[in-house]
């Protein structure tokens, strides 16, 4: 089993394996950031300025890192080659529109531990998608590397001594709650995929469809900013936002764990930036007993075995990726 393993098939650079490593580091500090951004479970700040300040950091930490190689009328240029591709990125920033704001949502509905083994259950629709669009039949293998991922996410819910969680309604709105976002995150990551690997967008820059998507990720929160009233006297004034060195801290962390993400996207796959995620469930269940006091119990272990036994298979097993053209190989070779 372990001779035929091959780390290249894996990550096909040293580059993908440390985007790889950041991308866990950086979405287990979000989770772990809005939690202790919370006062007894409720925001005391308005959570779509937060998520529209941390729209504006990564675009402008997209710019400074294209800028570093390139003159700034390229962009100009590129963008009027490419126009059309700044609405095809409508799409997925609407979905994760919808996935930043309801994971402020749910973090406080869920502990870190349970929220992180939810977000697990997006490994089988983004397999299911990932089929469909890219054409790539999963394995046996590869599908039970993914229905173990997913036994192991739903053993946390089990309560051995009082029996089976009550589904109540408030509990039935949160999983609901908790679904959209698994949906819109596994739609805009492989939608997003579409457009950097096979579609209009495998030409163009990954900081120029960085900066593309983020435009547009502003856009869709602005409106959200306007539609939404926040009437709620617990609620700071977006000028205290800056004031408050948490949030400013979790908008930094965001924004780079945004960028990072694009990264794993391009120099791995959606399959794996989930796989990621799973892993972190090991030091997200630590930190989470450390940090808030969440006990880790028989349910938590046995979740993290299975999920790591299903981590194990996948790397055995993974997906073959084809090679990118020269043109688009270079720009990976500036991340």
């Amino acid at each position: 089993m372990w001779k035929s393993f091959d780390w290249v098939d894996l990550f096909p650079t040293k580059k993908s394996f440390i985007v790889f490593v950041l991308y866990i580091g950086f979405s287990m500090n979000h989770g772990l950031l809005v939690k202790l951004s919370q006062d007894k479970g409720i925001y005391t700040y308005n959570i779509v300025s937060v998520i529209l300040m941390t729209e504006f950091m990564k675009l402008f930490i997209s710019l400074i890192l294209y800028l570093k190689d390139n003159p700034l009328n390229s962009i100009i240029d590129q963008t009027r080659k490419n126009y059309t591709v700044i609405f095809l990125y409508l799409v997925p920033s609407i979905l994760y529109c919808v996935y930043n704001n309801l994971a402020f949502v749910n973090l406080s509905a869920f502990d870190p531990t349970t929220y992180f083994i939810f977000l697990q259950l997006r490994v089988i629709l983004t397999g299911i998608v990932y089929q469909c669009l890219f054409k790539k039949d999963l394995s046996k293998i590869q599908w039970l590397s993914l229905i173990l991922l997913t036994i192991g996410c739903m053993i946390k819910e089990l309560k051995t001594e009082d029996g089976i969680r009550p589904l109540s309604n408030g509990y039935l709105t949160s999983l609901l709650l908790m679904f959209i976002q698994i949906l819109s995150s596994c739609l805009a990551g492989v939608y997003n995929e579409y457009l950097l690997k096979e579609g209009q967008g495998i030409k163009i820059n990954i900081y120029i469809q960085n900066m593309y998507m983020y435009f547009d990720s502003i856009l869709c929160n602005f409106v959200l900013w306007i539609t939404v009233k926040y009437e709620n006297d617990h609620y700071t004034s977006d000028i205290d936002l800056f004031k408050n060195k948490m949030v400013l801290l979790l908008v930094l962390n965001s924004a780079i764990y945004g960028i990072v993400t694009s990264l794993l996207i391009h120099s791995l796959n959606s399959i794996m930036k989930v796989f990621a995620t799973a892993i972190e469930l090991v030091f997200i269940a630590v930190l989470s007993w450390v940090l808030f006091g969440y006990p880790i119990t028989l349910q938590t272990l046995s979740a993290v075995f299975i999920v790591s036994c299903s981590v194990i298979i996948y790397a055995n097993n993974p997906i073959k990726k084809t090679a990118p053209p020269l043109n688009h190989s270079k720009h990976l070779t500036n991340i």
